[in-house]
């Protein structure tokens, strides 16, 4: 459905071509996606809120992470285009658009998010980081139901985001962990510290490093005189150590020191968190 994009439009029928808008973002992104950047004010009347009407219009409101698109309406028509720049939540600085301007901002923005979030969740949740409405990172995940592909997948998924060195060692621990499933499979415990360090411990510390700076996890120094990619490699060597001693344990059948590795790693890395200032 295309959108009306012409003042002429919005003049003839204000209400259809604000819907034209929505309806715009709504065939564009997906509906979790929809709910966070698309925000729609309306104005009910008494005898909107008797019929259950859902009342008129008034302004809508598409999101970014630095800055927010606005179109205001009121009767007349009287357009009031936006552009804000927001700052924790916070307009900082607003500039107007006249409503031409405003739909090509509009439009340039719906198919920059259309572009991002084409493909699979993971694609959807960059998008949501880009615009500030995810943590960076939160698309780093390893599903229960299914944890070998997952796993896998990882490496690709963290390129160009982790040191190389990094990159390498989330390849190895993957396939050591996908060996040690194979072996302990319905064994109880030792099926469950496997899982848990492919499920929660390594995403976990993954997502801890990408939540910082790129910059700055880089080049800044802590205390200990090690940078934060430092000592995520340091952190990744410790689970690879771990993770080929619990295959090790497992292809030896060797249940019992299985489990005391999967204590360590629980100690460990029960707060998956980069130990930083």
């Amino acid at each position: 459905m295309g959108i009306m994009t012409g003042p002429a439009q919005a003049a003839e029928d204000p209400q259809a071509f604000l819907l034209g808008l929505i309806e715009r973002v709504r065939n564009a992104l997906p509906p979790v996606f929809v709910e966070r950047v698309l925000v729609v004010e309306r104005r009910r009347t008494l005898s909107d809120r008797v019929s259950g009407r859902p009342g008129a219009i008034t302004r809508i409101s598409l999101l970014g992470r630095q800055e927010t698109l606005t179109l205001g309406y009121e009767p007349g028509p009287h357009w009031a285009g936006e552009a804000e720049l927001v700052y924790r939540g916070a307009t900082v600085v607003s500039r107007p658009l006249s409503l031409g301007d405003w739909l090509t901002a509009f439009a340039e923005r719906v198919a920059a998010l259309e572009s991002e979030v084409a493909g699979d969740a993971a694609t959807s949740s960059l998008a949501l980081q880009m615009l500030g409405l995810e943590p960076p990172g939160s698309e780093i995940r390893v599903r229960e139901a299914k944890v070998d592909a997952d796993l896998r997948t990882l490496p690709a998924r963290l390129r160009r985001r982790l040191p190389a060195e990094a990159i390498a060692q989330v390849g190895r621990i993957g396939e050591l962990l996908v060996d040690a499933l194979d072996r302990v499979e319905g064994q109880g415990e030792p099926e469950v510290m496997v899982r848990r360090t492919a499920t929660v411990y390594l995403p976990d510390t993954l997502r801890a490093y990408l939540v910082l700076p790129p910059d700055w996890a880089v080049r800044h120094v802590l205390p200990d005189g090690t940078t934060p990619a430092q000592t995520l490699v340091a952190q990744l060597g410790e689970l690879e150590a771990a993770a080929r001693r619990m295959r090790d344990a497992a292809a030896e059948h060797d249940a019992s020191a299985l489990l005391v590795n999967g204590r360590f790693l629980s100690q460990r890395f029960g707060l998956s968190r980069l130990d930083l200032p």
